[in-house]
């Protein structure tokens, strides 16, 4: 079997799979090397089957009634000499469309699956036959993304696994994830980019004149940052309860653009017993340098020290081992530290938090260096 590596939990699986496909993806060009690099260790490290065992995963599957000569399915799972889960195959980044599963439609109605997969090895879209027996829907009951895992779909994916499969179970479920599923993605999509009747919805609750083409245009823009907001808002309280803290100092002094190598004046800072109120800016701005790290770390040796004046982020909780700062207490402009080889840092202005992954590569280096 093909193996991440360690003892990890599921969870733990499939984050490490994930990875391995955002830092991958781009040199998977064709439908074979997907299977190869992502598929087969889904089937493998996830699912928990021996991809190289014919009893358990059938490789080029091709079933002998009322099947079309010469198509076979990429991947059938089998059980106690039955098929129980069915896999058809794009290449990475190919959009996948129910027209990609026509294989997948008609061995569903010949077999006894009663799971069916289409996969480009980024997402995994799961079928079965809620609408009529022994046909396989048309929607989805379960959509698991990897390059954005709902952690509430982890449970029911797990039930498919070799060592706890509970297709009944599953089954059971299906109905309840299908709709859930589809309203969740409903309104991701409203949130990204609103319809109409979305924008007519709101605006017809609090406008009271006619909604004509100009107020649709300028509630359009409304809606959008307000449901924006409305998100971030939801964000931040959580990260207040978390914190246990209900309000957050008014952010004091500005940060220098420049380059310092003074550790032993940093390292006393973070030792330092002052008064230091955390915000949720820092926190987020972590949650992003710890995101990068773990390309090259486990994310749990990825840590914080919050200072007088800056927001340490440590490999190992070891202040000798900077892997960036976080210089957010200015008025007026934010700074993100990064460090070379000597541990000189340099300061770069930033706009948002999302410009720290312009310096992603400085970050991995950081950790590389303590690697070595």
């Amino acid at each position: 079997m093909i193996v991440l590596g360690g003892k990890m939990e599921f969870s733990e699986l499939l984050a490490a799979l994930a990875l391995k496909v955002r830092n991958q993806r781009d040199a998977i060009l064709t439908e074979e090397a997907t299977k190869n690099a992502f598929i087969m260790p889904f089937i493998s490290t996830i699912l928990g089957y021996d991809v190289f065992n014919p009893l358990e995963v059938v490789p080029e599957f091709t079933a002998d009634v009322g099947v079309k000569k010469g198509e076979k399915v990429d991947y059938a799972i089998m059980r106690d000499g039955e098929v129980q889960i069915l896999i058809e195959c794009k290449k990475s980044k190919e959009s996948l469309k129910i027209e990609h599963a026509s294989q997948l439609f008609r061995y569903f109605a010949v077999t006894n699956a009663r799971i069916a997969v289409l996969t480009n090895g980024e997402t995994y879209q799961f079928y079965t036959d809620l609408d009529a027996p022994n046909r396989m829907d048309e929607k989805p009951f379960l959509v698991l993304d990897l390059m954005d895992i709902d952690e509430t779909l982890i449970p029911e994916l797990r039930k498919l696994t070799k060592d706890v499969f509970d297709l009944d179970s599953i089954i059971n479920a299906a109905e309840e994830l299908k709709y859930i599923g589809q309203i969740k993605r409903t309104i991701a999509a409203q949130f990204k980019e609103p319809q109409d009747e979305w924008i007519r919805f709101f605006t017809t609750r609090v406008y009271e004149g006619a909604f004509t083409q100009k107020v649709r245009e300028q509630f359009t823009t409304l809606v959008t940052k307000a449901t924006k907001q409305f998100l971030n808002d939801q964000v931040n309280e959580r990260l207040k309860s978390a914190l246990g803290a209900t309000t957050f100092s008014p952010a004091i002094g500005e940060a220098q653009a420049a380059s310092i190598t003074s550790q032993e004046i940093a390292e006393e800072d973070l030792e330092r017993d002052t008064e230091i109120q955390t915000t949720l800016e820092e926190l987020e701005g972590y949650q992003i340098v710890k995101a990068i790290a773990c390309s090259e770390v486990k994310p749990q040796r990825v840590m914080h020290r919050d200072a007088k004046s800056y927001f340490a982020v440590l490999l190992d909780d070891n202040n000798r081992k900077p892997i960036a700062r976080l210089h957010f207490n200015g008025k007026k402009q934010k700074y993100l530290g990064v460090f070379d080889l000597d541990k000189a840092e340099t300061r770069h202005a930033i706009d948002s938090l999302d410009e720290i992954y312009l310096y992603a590569d400085a970050i991995r280096g950081s950790v590389k260096s303590y690697q070595d």
